[in-house]
């Protein structure tokens, strides 16, 4: 097949112009995310080969090679792993396939400082572009196992990349860099230097589990075809120890944080890193890590979620979703079990009572380690619950055996204080006397919900209302129902009497000099709603809108609708203040028998007002706009 040349995907070529351009402070990494990339490749094929043998594939020596060259001024990374087919090679080296580059991008571009520009990249894991920040040139020649031909990649990062077909390649994947010129006041050093790719393994992949092997200078004829090959005999560069099953006391933080960045090709130390050993019946190990930051795709439908699944330290599967629940499902780490089968499947996983079993250990200790976080450094619980509070709220509907324990290491934004959030417990001991439900509003924003109709009367008698803008909360709050006997109540349902018993929420001389007004607007509005009242929950506003007390919020039925399920619109209820003038002279011309076509504009002006303050549209635009723009001229 002739060479071929193609430009790069649009968001590709953005990539490699900010790599080039260079956004890391610490430009040693290009070395550490190619090892990693090889380091997945090998265990690929140990995975392909465990499952259906792949009889054309040579796993006798499974290694990663770094060969140097000082006087060609290039550096190659092999291995001899799972490698790419011709396709391969185009649709994952020149697109980056992922649904939210763009936003990537643009976070990427305004990031005002290295580490977090760092961090970005790493979620997306893109860390074979990072070979462009110390190379002009980069060229990879790969091929898959089982196949016979492998294919040439090569590009100066400038736009467009070339594909041809390459016979003689061997199994696997080898990239070279071209480098550029020394320049240690820029962070770019001699990277043929010995010691200097010595330092980087042992800083970056010391617990690589395949040998990391350096080749000082060229094997031979064909290099650069990628055809080089070190002495299987020759001393790794890494020591290639499982840290998960090391003690405590003989790992660093430090290289617990680098097999967190190998894992997660998340480029920020991780926020917490949760050990755990079983033994007994079934053994295993778990190394896990809480991240410091949430990824792009977390709440997509394609987000890769779950821990590396090894077996007697064989890796075995990558993304392992049935280790943890879906709402941990930005956990990293590693299991390591001693009694699972080589060759065990995702179907098999989804039915082992062992794999069940833990599950329900590493959730629990996961959910302990926020506790304890929680308990004893608050700035960092801060940041857990910042990054990734609106996804562990999932499991408040999910997972009715951990609920309590989610309650627990749960927070919200409350009226109480504007300086963070509160835990239920802490809500509970504030309550005023005689209040006996935990009272809460859900809204788009903060601010929003501050500003509703509903909020007036807890304002006034400063009576505390949490208040709740993520998606989820309109459903666990429903779900989960009370709090150590309190229950959840929603200031837009039913009917709320802050001084006496619920029901009687006005006396009954007012109850009876509205009943005429009342029963006229049902009539009136009836398309709209199915009742109108006094109520006791406004101290402001004319009017407002709420839900009975046993149906589903507008934005509980939009959910329900994005989600495909058909939903009934139910009528909702709308409250009128006794104590506004405009409810007040409004009632007045009803009595008196006044103009009913202007009577019947005003109510229907009232009913929008109301949909309007919680953030709803009218059912009309234009027929409102009418409707004020007529009321405003005959003020003038």
């Amino acid at each position: 097949m002739p060479t071929e040349t193609f430009e790069f995907q649009v968001e590709a070529r953005q990539l490699l112009q900010l790599m080039i351009h260079s956004v890391y402070s610490n430009k040693d990494v290009f070395l550490r995310e190619l090892v990693s990339n090889a380091s997945d490749a090998l265990d690929k094929l140990r995975l392909e080969s465990l499952r259906d043998g792949a009889a054309d594939a040579d796993v006798s020596d499974l290694h990663i090679e770094i060969e140097a060259d000082g006087d060609a001024r290039t550096l190659t990374v092999r291995d001899n792993g799972i490698g790419m087919s011709y396709e391969e090679v185009g649709r994952l080296i020149g697109t980056i396939a992922n649904s939210g580059t763009a936003g990537f991008l643009q976070e990427l571009q305004e990031a005002k400082d290295a580490d977090r520009a760092e961090g970005l990249i790493g979620q997306f894991g893109v860390g074979f572009y990072s070979g462009f920040m110390v190379a002009d040139e980069v060229t990879l020649v790969t091929r898959r196992a089982g196949e016979k031909h492998g294919t040439r990649w090569t590009s100066r990062g400038e736009g467009t990349y070339t594909l041809d077909t390459v016979d003689g390649a061997p199994q696997g994947t080898s990239v070279t860099l071209h480098l550029k010129p020394a320049d240690p006041e820029n962070q770019l050093h001699d990277y043929t230097d010995e010691w200097k790719i010595r330092e980087i393994v042992k800083r970056y992949s010391d617990f690589i589990t395949w040998p990391i092997r350096f080749v000082p200078k060229p094997g031979g004829e064909g290099d650069s075809d990628g055809k080089g090959e070190g002495g299987s005999g020759a001393e790794p560069l890494n020591s290639m120890k499982a840290l998960w099953a090391r003690s405590r006391d003989e790992v660093s933080d430090d290289e617990y944080h680098e097999l967190y960045k190998h894992i997660s090709h998340d480029w920020r130390d991780p926020l917490e890193t949760v050990r755990l050993q079983a033994e007994g019946t079934f053994e295993y190990q778990a190394l896990l890590f809480l991240p410091a930051h949430a990824p792009h795709d977390l709440f997509t439908q394609g987000h890769q979620r779950g821990v590396q699944l090894y077996v007697k330290r064989v890796f075995i599967m990558d993304d392992c979703e049935e280790l943890l629940p879906p709402y941990l499902r930005f956990v990293k780490g590693v299991v390591d079990a001693a009694d699972l089968s080589l060759n065990v499947s995702r179907e098999i996983l989804q039915q082992d009572r062992h794999i069940r079993m833990i599950q329900r250990r590493l959730t629990k200790k996961v959910l302990s380690s926020v506790k304890e976080m929680m308990a004893k450094d608050a700035e960092r619980y801060a940041t857990f619950w910042r990054e990734f509070g609106a996804v562990v709220k999932e499991g408040l509907v999910t997972d009715a055996e951990n609920r309590d324990a989610l309650l627990a290491v749960s927070s919200f934004a409350s009226t109480h204080s504007e300086d963070g959030p509160t835990t239920l417990k802490a809500y509970v001991e504030r309550m005023q006397d005689g209040q006996e439900d935990i009272y809460y509003l859900t809204g788009d924003s903060r601010q929003s919900i501050e500003n509703s109709p509903h909020m007036e009367a807890f304002r006034a008698k400063g009576i505390e209302v949490l208040l709740l803008t993520d998606p989820v909360d309109e459903v666990w709050a429903d779900t989960v129902g009370e709090y150590e006997g309190k229950r959840l109540r929603s200031v837009a349902k039913g009917e709320i009497d802050l001084d006496g018993e619920e029901g009687e929420s006005t006396d009954s001389a007012q109850s009876q000099e509205y009943a005429g007004l009342l029963d006229w607007m049902k009539e009136q509005l009836a398309e709209d709603i199915k009742e109108v009242r006094l109520s006791s929950r406004l101290t402001v506003s004319p009017a407002c809108l709420v839900s009975d007390a046993n149906d589903l919020t507008p934005a509980l039925e939009n959910m329900y609708r994005a989600m495909g399920q058909e939903v009934p619109s139910a009528k909702r209820i709308l409250e009128l203040n006794p104590d506004h003038p405009l409810v007040k002279g409004l009632n007045q011309a009803h009595r008196d028998r006044a103009d009913h076509a202007g009577l019947a504009e005003t109510a229907e002006l009232l009913h929008t007002l109301a949909v309007l303050a919680e953030g709803g549209q009218p059912k009309e635009p234009a027929r409102f706009v009418k409707l004020v723009a007529d009321r405003l001229e005959r003020t003038l």
